[in-house]
């Protein structure tokens, strides 16, 4: 299977239950408070997953570096969005892979 290595961060991103609500989170769209159609800005996140800035940042981390998260800088907030062709590559390879 090509980028096992990829494979294998997106899977132990998705193992955390918090980053799984982040990422589901992340599909609503319309609900960002700096007016992005879609994606989320960090103080949303905050507000979803009821956790501290310091963690919310953490966990945003782990899926940026796995590649299921694109983030930009917007002014004095972060803006989170889905990588979705990644989450798509996840799926496909969960289901090769089983």
């Amino acid at each position: 299977m090509p980028g096992i290595q990829n494979f294998d961060r997106m899977l132990r991103a998705i193992a955390d239950p918090t980053r799984r609500r982040i990422l589901s989170a992340l599909k609503q769209k319309g609900a960002c408070s700096i007016g992005k159609g879609v994606g989320l800005c960090a103080c949303d996140i905050e507000e979803r997953v009821r956790l501290t800035q310091p963690t919310i940042s953490h966990h945003m981390s782990v899926l940026k570096r796995a590649g299921l998260v694109e983030a930009k800088k917007e002014g004095q907030w972060m803006w989170y969005r889905r990588n979705e062709s990644a989450v798509r590559e996840l799926a496909r390879n969960l289901r090769e892979s089983l």
